[in-house]
């Protein structure tokens, strides 16, 4: 895990030097270990690398260059299949120096190009600087669980893992920091600003499963390399489906162990977490580390599932009772996420990386089965409508985002002033943020289209963020077994019946197949959000508290009526509405404002 940075100049001329030292310094957090550059001023690139060493701790240093000098390369993330394919390359006579798997990354793209993206099993943002072509590569893994930023204005292209690298440089934060007024009205459609936007109108998020590359002039190709779309789903027999998942998850778990440093686990105790942990026991020769935190108030608190399971497979156990008021911590939260995220599980998230920071530098969590298995309340909501199969595919497609949409189109202009309301007239979020996802999954069945969309936008723009920010925040690297390509890949051949079945039973098979290793009362418990009472405390103690925070916020004043913020503000206290995730959404964009100092 490691923070990247860089640049590319269309006209060759040089970024000072001290500008790259400040997108470095800006990215500590990411990677306290070791610092790297390879820099060609009189080409104008360079690819930067903050390093938190977790493989080959010795010899892993960044860029890694080829021995003409004609190729760097540095990486966020990790190959987990990287000592496979180090192995095949040494036997066709490929020497490598090291155990590191950026090395191997090298290497590979030294016999085949770009396309050797898809032999890496990983998450990674990948930056290659070729010469041999005067060409820069940006790379991001699959599914987006590493992120990848870049701030280009028509001259020269910056690239980061964090969008706060940008903004180390004075000039450019001067010149390319304006909110982009089109990704918060996105925002508030779906609580997180989706890729490709970001909050900035100079800088935006590459896709996942995405390459691009920057030539001379106004050179930018852009490629996609995967698509899981391309799945086409069959019928499996339950013992045929379990067998195939347990393999895939199990050989996913292992090959995600390999580290040169402690590593752990998150374990709440859920489904998830706790298949994830019964697999790691299998390939370890100690007591799994496993970290949890639990609340006083037992609406929130997991703790005891947590224990339940850490006993199961005789885990070495670290649980903490934390604060459950935590929003002391929000503008932390917002500071290392760069943009508004209306999500209060960030900072819980936060807080139980803390805690596993004293311990590992590598945790194992269950990010992604909720979104490839159907997990959350919200499909069985939608599926248990008696249209829901019955309507027509563009029907169906609007209903289900409109159900999982935050303010909904009418709600969103009435919330804005007029000069906002007439700036985004006509831009529908579902239209262009959504529509586009639902047509390349329309050959799946209407469970996996609604899994799909989540796939590529609530993960990359929210839920894969959680972990890679709060846990780089402590410098400690998350891992996601669930997320490996093959259990991807395997997860829509299978239909959505096995996921979302017609009692509106979630994870259907998966928890049918996990029973014989976790037990059926991890299995079958009933499922808690990893959250704080934030709709509760809105309506008493911090009510004054919100209500003087979007009032003193130039960012809310200056796009929303006040009368229809204080409308839901009154609502909301006096309990003839519930706006807890509106109003979240708000104070998050007011926090996210006073802290960007626009």
């Amino acid at each position: 895990m490691c923070g990247i940075f860089g640049y590319w100049d269309r006209r060759g001329n040089e970024l000072p030097a001290d500008d790259l030292r400040a997108m470095a310094r800006s990215l500590v957090h990411r990677g306290p270990d070791d610092e790297g550059v390879h820099h060609a001023p009189a080409r104008g690139v360079a690819v930067g690398n903050r390093r938190l060493s977790i493989i080959d701790i010795g010899g892993g240093h960044q860029p890694f260059v080829s021995d003409d000098g004609q190729i760097a390369v540095v990486q966020n993330g990790e190959i987990f299949n990287h000592v496979e394919l180090a192995a095949e390359l040494r036997q066709q006579g490929v020497r490598l120096d090291t155990h590191s798997d950026t090395e191997v990354i090298l290497r590979l793209y030294e016999r085949e190009g770009i396309a050797c993206l898809k032999r890496l099993n990983g998450m990674f943002a990948i930056a290659i600087d070729d010469a041999r072509e005067d060409a820069l590569y940006l790379a991001r893994d699959r599914i987006g669980v590493k992120p990848l930023y870049v701030a280009d204005d028509g001259q020269r292209m910056l690239f980061a893992s964090e969008i706060k690298a940008f903004w180390a440089i004075p000039s450019v934060k001067r010149s390319q920091s304006a909110i982009d007024l089109e990704a918060i009205h996105h925002y508030l459609s779906f609580n997180y600003v989706p890729v490709p936007w970001t909050a900035y109108q100079g800088v935006r998020h590459v896709l996942p499963g995405t390459w691009m590359r920057f030539g001379r002039g106004n050179s930018v190709q852009t490629r996609r390399w995967w698509r899981l779309a391309d799945q086409r789903e069959r019928d499996f027999a339950f013992d045929e489906w379990a067998e195939e998942f347990l393999a895939l998850l199990d050989d996913a778990t292992r090959i995600r162990l390999r580290a040169d440093v402690p590593f752990g686990a998150f374990l709440s105790g859920g489904v998830d977490s706790s298949t994830i942990v019964g697999l790691m026991a299998r390939h370890v020769d100690r007591p799994v580390r496993t970290f949890c935190i639990g609340f006083e108030d037992p609406r929130y608190d997991e703790s005891a599932f947590a224990l339940e399971a850490a006993r199961r497979f005789g885990c070495d156990h670290t649980s903490e009772v934390a604060e459950l008021n935590m929003l002391d911590r929000w503008p932390l939260v917002l500071h290392h996420l760069d943009q508004p995220h209306g999500d209060a599980s960030f900072m819980p998230t936060l807080r139980v990386s803390e805690l596993a920071a004293k311990h590992v530098k590598v945790v194992l969590t269950g990010d992604g089965g909720d979104e490839l298995f159907a997990g959350y309340d919200k499909y069985a909501a939608f599926f248990g409508r008696p249209d829901a199969l019955t309507l027509s595919d563009a029907d169906f497609q609007r209903h289900y985002f409109d159900a999982i949409s935050l303010f909904a189109p009418a709600a969103k202009t009435a919330l804005y002033r007029p000069e906002l309301r007439a700036r985004l007239d006509g831009i529908d979020s579902f239209s262009v943020a959504a529509k586009p996802w639902f047509e390349e999954a329309a050959h799946f069945d209407r469970v996996n289209q609604a899994l799909y969309l989540d796939m590529q936008l609530l993960l990359s723009g929210n839920n894969l963020v959680k972990p890679d920010r709060m846990g780089m925040a402590v410098s400690i690297e998350a891992r996601t077994p669930f997320l490996d390509w093959r259990m991807m890949e395997f997860a829509f051949r299978s239909r959505g019946a096995t996921k979302l079945s017609a009692q509106g039973d979630k994870k259907h098979w998966f928890k049918r197949a996990a029973v014989p290793l976790i037990g059926e009362d991890l299995a079958y418990r009933k499922k808690q959000m990893f959250t704080v009472p934030i709709g509760d405390w809105f309506k008493g103690e911090l009510h004054d508290w919100l209500r003087r925070t979007l009032a003193q916020s130039p960012l809310i004043d200056q796009m929303f009526e006040p009368a229809v913020v204080a409308t839901m503000l009154d609502r909301h206290r006096d309990g003839r509405g519930n706006f807890t995730r509106e109003l979240r959404a708000l104070a998050a964009l007011a926090v996210w404002g006073q802290r960007s100092a626009f």
